[in-house]
This record gives structure tokens, C-alpha cells and sequence, in this order.
């Protein structure tokens, strides 16, 4: 099950931005961050598949969530314009974002060729 982020957890868990200028990762996994709110639709879409997907990868990523609603100043650091986004984080080297509500073999697809492959455990 994605864990929901605050800004504090977020800052502990992902990247704390307000100690560090260039990324730096603080997970120990790769990771996803879905940047979401409840009342979009596309985002209701892609939830479950997200549920599903931290099943799968269960001890090789971890998933979050972030409502942009409740966690405005996140969405703003990363220039969140559009929901869902969603940030594919490698564990070394630089988070790529995608924007709307993609199918589930499209996310397969860049969490093995983005975060799996690159980082095998």
C-alpha cells in the first residue's frame, strides 16, 4: 500500500530540499511519488494501479502519495502543474517525471527500465 507523504515525511524519506540544493535522494529503495488530489478523476484512475504496482514491487521500490490539496508547497518545489504526475526516483542519479494517468504496462515499463534495471538489488 503507498504511503501518503507530508511535507516532513517527505523531506525524511525522498529528498529534503531544504537542506539540499542539487538531488539527493534519502530513500534506501527506488522509489514512485504520485502527486494526486481526490477530487481528479484521472487520479481516482490511477490509484488503484499504483496499489497494485507497490504489491508487485514490493522490497524492490517503494510507492507514495502526496496530496497536492493538503501538501500544496511540495507540489509547488516540483513545478507540479497538471495531476496525476508521477516521479520516478532511481536510486542514484535523476528523478524523471510523467504527467497523466498512465496504463499500467506503460509504468511497468519505465519502473523496470528506469528503477529496477538500473538499480538491481
Amino acid at each position: 500500500m503507498p504511503e501518503q507523504l507530508t511535507k516532513q515525511t517527505f523531506l525524511e524519506k525522498v529528498f529534503n530540499y531544504e537542506k539540499n540544493q542539487d538531488w539527493k535522494f534519502a530513500g534506501t529503495l527506488p522509489a514512485v511519488v504520485d502527486f494526486w488530489a481526490p477530487w481528479c478523476g484521472p487520479c481516482r484512475a490511477v490509484g488503484p494501479v499504483i496499489e497494485e504496482l507497490s504489491k508487485e514491487y514490493e522490497g524492490k521500490v517503494d510507492f507514495y502519495k502526496v496530496n497536492t490539496d493538503v501538501e500544496q508547497e511540495l507540489a509547488g518545489v516540483f513545478g507540479i502543474q497538471s495531476i496525476p504526475s508521477l516521479l520516478f526516483i532511481p536510486k542514484d542519479g535523476t528523478p524523471k517525471m510523467a504527467v497523466g494517468a498512465l496504463p499500467k504496462e506503460q509504468l511497468k515499463e519505465i519502473i523496470d527500465s528506469e528503477l529496477v534495471t538500473a538499480n538491481p538489488a
